[in-house]
């Protein structure tokens, strides 16, 4: 009996990645064979995203791209817009199934419903989580922020157990993997048997030999000086990206988040109090309802002030069933045009500058993959590294000196090869 041959592909956030992995790992289990490329799959599965309407279109457009690469390939389709809006992906041609999130884990029995053979023993798992894992600690939310459609694709909050985050991490370890990325909708609110997030990484620290530990996202009002004491162990990751969307006040209030601008500005002082070469990467929209020309500017300018290593930045995106989308001030698609590409050059010079400050300085970095003959790695404050090397440095944490920026990142010098 020939195995069914799986390709995965993930739209989205951090933890649409770990539950890709998940997923992965459990078909893998079950015997299918995973398969880097649709071309040669019998079975495309696709985790959506649909936070913005861009992300849904970007899902439409790769399963059509996949059916049309592959004639005979089945689709899958799972996630948060399958959640959304099951029967919009049905009717898609060559879509077999539409999986919300609450059934991702129940895709290896579908498959056995629909007649995909699989083996009776797994195989090895080498194409996920070699270099970085993602590992789900929380799921949910109930914020509800106005402009967010996530606590409507994601309502049930759950936190999970310590034991099993631990037990996940070791696992990891022993497959090779070098950094792990704990990750959830909210991972500032984990909580589970008396055990909150500091709880939680005293628990993996204690437990588990992972070489690096990161964490996804938090919000400026979990930052803590109980918290940032951790940072004590070098294995946690001097990265902190922390939720803004808006450094204007009145948008923050019609956003419904829950700081202001100054509980975020003392979040980030603390931090660089604590742990000086962090790196503070954000999130921010442009073209909310309402934002005046005066509100954005006081967003960029606040933006500048910070000195963000990164910002992501997104035009305000109308999603069904939210408040922000039945709000009557919609900024016009060419002012949100306007507002993003000026803060997107924010986020070039920014980021700039940030890498500008580790140049000359030597710092390990975690060589992950090679292509055109560079290799490229992360360093534990997420700057993007490149070189050249004679030598196989996948997986490999290793020490380079930082030479000049280049493209999206730094290029390095080997001192010795």
């Amino acid at each position: 009996m020939n195995v069914t041959r799986v390709a995965l592909d993930t739209l989205g956030c951090k933890l649409n990645q770990a539950e890709t992995e998940s997923l992965a790992r459990q078909l893998a289990a079950a015997g299918y064979e995973l398969v880097d490329s649709v071309d040669e799959a019998d079975i495309y599965i696709l985790n959506t995203c649909t936070v913005t309407h861009v992300a849904d279109r970007k899902s439409r457009n790769l399963l059509r791209q996949a059916r049309r690469r592959n004639g005979r390939v089945r689709l899958i389709v799972v996630g948060c817009y399958a959640e959304r809006s099951p029967q919009e992906l049905a009717r898609i041609d060559g879509v077999d199934l539409v999986i919300g999130n609450g059934q991702k884990a129940q895709v290896p029995d579908r498959l056995e419903e629909l007649g995909c053979p699989s083996l009776s023993t797994g195989q090895s798992l080498y194409q996920y989580g070699r270099n970085r894992s993602f590992v789900k600690v929380h799921d949910g939310c109930r914020s509800f922020c106005s402009y967010c459609i996530v606590p409507l694709v994601r309502s049930k909050v759950e936190s999970v157990p310590v034991e099993q985050v631990v037990a996940e991490i070791q696992n990891r370890v022993a497959d090779g993997v070098k950094e792990v990325v704990l990750t959830g909708t909210e991972i500032g609110a984990y909580h589970r048997g008396g055990v909150d997030l500091i709880g939680l990484l005293k628990r993996v620290l204690a437990e588990t030999a992972i070489t690096r530990l990161r964490l996804s996202s938090l919000q400026p009002q979990e930052i803590s000086t109980e918290l940032l004491r951790l940072w004590k162990d070098s294995r946690l990751c001097p990265h902190f990206h922390l939720s803004l969307q808006s450094g204007s006040d009145s948008v923050l209030g019609r956003m419904k988040r829950r700081y202001t601008s100054a509980d975020y500005r003392r979040a980030v002082a603390l931090i660089r109090e604590t742990v000086p070469d962090a790196a503070i990467t954000t999130d921010a929209i442009a073209g909310f309802p309402g934002e005046t020309e005066a509100e954005f500017e006081e967003s960029y300018n606040f933006c500048q002030k910070i000195s963000f290593a990164r910002i992501h930045v997104f035009p305000y995106s109308r999603r069904p069933g939210t408040e922000a989308a039945g709000m009557p001030e919609q900024v016009s698609e060419e002012v949100k045009k306007e507002r993003v590409q000026k803060m997107l050059a924010l986020a070039r010079e920014s980021a700039s500058d940030f890498r500008q400050r580790f140049l000359e300085r030597t710092m390990p970095v975690l060589w992950e993959q090679k292509s055109g003959g560079v290799w490229s790695g992360y360093t534990s404050n997420y700057i993007r590294v490149y070189t050249k090397s004679r030598e196989d440095l996948t997986n490999q944490l290793l020490p380079i000196k930082m030479e000049s920026i280049w493209k999206d990142g730094v290029w390095g010098e080997w001192s010795t090869l």
